[in-house]
């Protein structure tokens, strides 16, 4: 920004005000007609002042409308001040020379950006004492007064401020103006005492002997502080109210003394404060790439173990590998969770602090961006999906095979014990020998033979049925159960073939054959059937289940009382058949009859059916026992439903209430940020102390899934639910955490004040409708005209919201967030530091060379900033280096990285 441009802004802040510098002409004349004493008070102070400025080129004047007039001393006298040569004087004596010369002078004036009304060069020649003394306060208004700048105020409001400031502690000082505050000295003696106490003993000075106080400070600063004496204590206590102007340009030279005593002390600061935020940056950023590389390198080995999908053989292994991921679930992956976010954290720490110290933004090394962290875990998040899942599927898989295995070896046993010797039974030739009776009972055995065949058909056909479902669910020992199978179906074929042929030769044979015993006939008729009931009850009582539910047991529960119902009517039936077998031993007996011993129709004896029937007496007891244990078993499993139904009903309500609950708190905008912070780390704390009931939780999960247990209508909860809840609630409080810290980090690298932060929280809400933590353009031009900005309809209001949103949406992403919104105010509201401002504040250090020397950074700076500047300043190469001597001018550039040049390219973006 140019000089001039620069002054344009004070003169259009100061239009219309009464403390308008510009618009001299009604000053003057009001001033001259009021009191001719200010004349007087103001030619003995302006004169002092052009002195105090002259001495410096071995000269001075006597009277001031008399001494400017030939300009030549007018001309030292701005050259004296401003550091600048003007144009070469003309050194005739005419009038026309005279002029010539006063104008160079007002020339230059003018080209520091100041409007002289009516001040011609003619009057000063004329020695027009009005007019000069105007001229003379325009030179002090603009090169001893116009450039103090107090808290963003200026020139005269700049020094009244200052005033106030530095007087604030005496109690019997109150500055308000530039006229009668002054009138009782008590103001100068404090000004002086406040900076140098050793030269005024303040405690014995009285208000009411004003003489006194203004001849005491007058002395002293002459005395001590090359102040020369600018005004008369008499002319100060005989006037009503003292010339302002005069009391102004004393007042200046106080100002100009003192306030070079802060700029080494300032420039110490400023230095040490920029190295302290470089040496911590570069801290962050180390620790942020180990981190980084340490998240990525367990990514990168846990990814393979989740993507492993071949699964084991045996139940165990499979409770193994689920017991393995329920760790990983719960000890390895919740810490590089908050890693994670920690990382994250710390990113955007640091790229805010490098922010606001106008550094360069962080750049991670090749593949450890934030970004590429988040997509490695979106991955590693890939791979977990649907693995438990599988496990489980595979568990109920292996439960299902292992229940179908034992289901066909029982079946098969059954029925390999059953055709045990059938085929040598076929094969007999019995009926070549046999009698007519004996024929008879051969044929009606067959029948009963064949009956028992048709009813072992639907044996073998489960047992194929569960061979072939064995093997389409992949049961890793399919080829001994094929292979049994297939000896079990061959065998079948056979028995059906040999049953064919034996029954045509029964027949061939029975036409020779008459005679029957009906009773014989009878009993084999109802023994049979009655042993395959005997025989099926018996398979029936020993049939291994698998239930999930409570109904389901019941279910089987009421088909074992219903079986129990039926064994009375059972117990008759046997009665009945043993009754046969009695009548027949009578009649064999009584007749002597031929075939005594054995039943020719049937295998099956009274021993026998008594041995069966005993063994169905001795299953149903062990039944009811298996029965009940069952339902035990399935009641506690109910139970641990409930339980964990109970406490994630209560978990997962909590979880939502507490992510709501700090949406509202990062929004609110009562008390301090602070108080917030506070507030959020109390919520952070009770969020901590709730990991118990986490844990108790996945304890009871453990229980549920060591139970088997795959379903719980009692919550609409799972395990995986609460525990993505959990980590997203920890990290969003971190998070917000983290924002509120750097909301803090901005507001005091910026020097906002708290009131301020809120008026910018309110503005920001207020215009943030849908409480999204962002502004769209037009909402926030609202919120920038609220706060006072003036970006009317104009051109020029269109084109200062143009430069704004470049600086707030540089992205050009529509949208600006609160954290850029900060930004932007402090930035607009306060000053940064800035490559110029460190390389101002060694050049002080350094007592205005353009080089450093060792010596003197260790002597002004605290030792390990010295050193870190030592280590890293280059030799000066220049024209007037001596040994040691140091660049400090580079390394400030380079302290800011590509930002060494913000405070130009903002202003004009073609200097590219």
């Amino acid at each position: 920004m140019d000089h001039h441009h620069h002054q344009q802004q004070h003169h259009d802040h100061y239009d219309g005000g009464e403390n308008d510098y510009m618009h001299q002409e009604d000053d003057w004349d009001r001033d001259m007609l009021l009191d001719p004493a200010w004349e007087k008070q103001q030619r003995k102070t302006f004169t002092a002042w052009c002195n105090s400025h002259l001495r410096k080129a071995g000269t001075q004047i006597e009277n001031i409308e008399e001494d400017f007039r030939d300009g030549l001393k007018l001309m030292l006298l701005l050259e004296v001040i401003s550091g600048e040569r003007l144009a070469k004087p003309e050194r005739g004596k005419m009038r026309v020379h005279k002029i010539s010369n006063v104008n160079k002078a007002l020339d230059f004036i003018a080209s520091k950006g100041v409007k002289l009304v009516s001040i011609g060069a003619e009057e000063i020649v004329d020695g027009n004492a009005k007019m000069t003394l105007g001229m003379i306060w325009t030179i002090i208004l603009r090169f001893a007064i116009q450039d103090i700048s107090v808290e963003e105020t200026s020139a005269k409001e700049g020094l009244l401020l200052w005033c106030q400031r530095k007087t604030a502690p005496y109690k019997n000082v109150n500055i308000q103006n530039f006229h009668i505050s002054w009138k009782d000295g008590l103001g100068f003696c404090a000004l002086i005492h406040r900076h140098r106490p050793e030269l005024i003993d303040y405690g014995k000075l009285r208000k009411d002997d004003p003489m006194t106080n203004l001849n005491t400070a007058f002395d002293v600063a002459e005395k001590y502080l090359d102040i020369p004496k600018m005004l008369d204590a008499e002319d100060i206590v005989g006037t009503a109210r003292p010339d302002e102007k005069a009391i102004m340009t004393y007042v200046s030279s106080f100002y100009h003394a003192f306030s070079g005593a802060q700029k080494a002390e300032t420039a110490a600061n400023r230095i040490c404060k920029v190295l302290a935020v470089n040496q911590e940056n570069e801290q962050l950023m180390e620790d942020y790439e180990k981190l980084a590389s340490d998240l990525l390198e367990w990514i990168r080995r846990t990814i393979p173990w989740l993507e492993n999908r071949v699964p084991e053989n045996t139940m165990q292994a499979m409770q193994q590998m689920l017991e393995d991921f329920r760790d990983y679930r719960r000890l390895h992956k919740p810490p590089k969770v908050q890693e994670k976010c920690q990382l994250e954290i710390n990113f955007n720490t640091l790229q805010t602090k490098l922010r606001l110290s106008n550094r360069p933004a962080f750049m991670p090394s090749e593949g450890k961006m934030v970004s590429d962290i988040s997509s490695a875990w979106g991955s590693l998040e890939g791979a977990e999906k649907g693995y438990e899942e599988w496990l489980l599927n595979e568990i109920r898989r292996l439960e299902r095979l292992d229940h179908l295995a034992e289901k066909f070896r029982q079946k098969a046993a059954i029925h390999e014990a059953w055709t045990d010797g059938k085929e040598e039974m076929l094969q007999q030739k019995d009926y070549e020998t046999a009698s007519l009776s004996d024929i008879k009972a051969l044929l009606k055995k067959h029948e009963a033979f064949e009956s028992d065949l048709a009813a072992h058909q639907d044996r073998v056909e489960q047992i194929a049925a569960i061979a072939q479902e064995l093997n389409e669910l992949e049961y890793y020992d399919s080829p001994s159960v094929n292979a049994r199978c297939q000896q079990i179906c061959d065998q079948w074929d056979s028995l059906g073939v040999l049953t064919q042929k034996r029954s045509e030769a029964l027949q061939r044979t029975e036409k020779l054959l008459e005679t029957i015993d009906q009773l014989y006939l009878e009993f084999a008729k109802r023994a049979a059937p009655f042993n395959n009931w005997m025989e099926g009850a018996m398979e029936d009582l020993q049939d291994t289940f698998i239930v999930h539910t409570i109904e389901e047991i019941q279910g089987l529960s009421t088909a074992h009382e219903q079986f129990k119902a039926t064994l009375p009517e059972a117990d008759k039936e046997r009665q009945a058949i043993l009754g046969i077998h009695n009548e027949i031993a009578k009649i064999v007996q009584t007749y002597h009859v031929n075939m005594a011993g054995t039943n020719p129709y049937t295998t099956i004896n009274p021993q026998e059916i008594n041995a069966k029937w005993d063994k169905v007496r001795q299953l149903v007891p062990q039944r009811d026992q298996a029965l009940i244990e069952e339902h035990a078993r399935q009641q506690n499993n109910e139970r641990l439903r409930r339980q964990f139904a109970n406490q994630a009903n209560v978990i997962g309500p909590w979880i939502q209430t507490k992510m709501e609950e700090i949406g509202r708190i990062s929004i609110e905008m009562h008390g301090t940020l602070e108080g917030h912070l506070t507030h959020l780390r109390q919520y952070e704390k009770s969020i901590v102390n709730y990991k118990p009931k986490i844990d108790q939780l996945e304890g009871d999960h453990q229980l549920i899934q060591e139970a088997l247990i795959f379903d719980n209508k009692h919550t609409n909860y799972t395990m995986e639910h609460i525990r993505v809840g959990w980590e997203q609630l920890l990290t969003t409080i971190a998070r917000t955490i983290n924002e509120i810290e750097n909301q803090i980090l901005t507001r005091d690298a910026k020097g906002i004040s708290q009131d301020q932060m809120n008026e910018f929280r309110a503005s920001f809400n207020h215009f943030d409708r849908d409480h999204s933590g962002k502004l769209g353009a037009e909402e926030f031009k609202a919120c920038l005209i609220s706060l006072g900005f003036d970006i009317g309809n104009d051109a020029q209001g269109e084109a200062e919201f143009a430069r704004i949103m470049s600086i707030v949406d540089p992205n050009r992403l529509g949208v600006i967030t609160f954290q850029a919104f900060i930004d932007f105010m402090s930035h607009e509201t306060a000053d940064t530091d800035t490559a110029d401002q460190v390389m101002t504040s060694f050049k002080v250090l350094a007592g205005d060379k353009n080089y450093i020397l060792v010596d003197e950074l260790r002597r002004e700076l605290p030792p390990d900033q010295a050193e870190y500047c030592i280590a890293r300043m280059t030799p000066y190469t220049g024209p007037d280096a001596v040994p040691g001597a140091l660049d400090y001018m580079s390394f400030s550039t380079a302290l800011y990285g590509e930002n060494a040049s913000f405070t130009c390219l903002s202003e004009d973006p073609t200097s590219h």
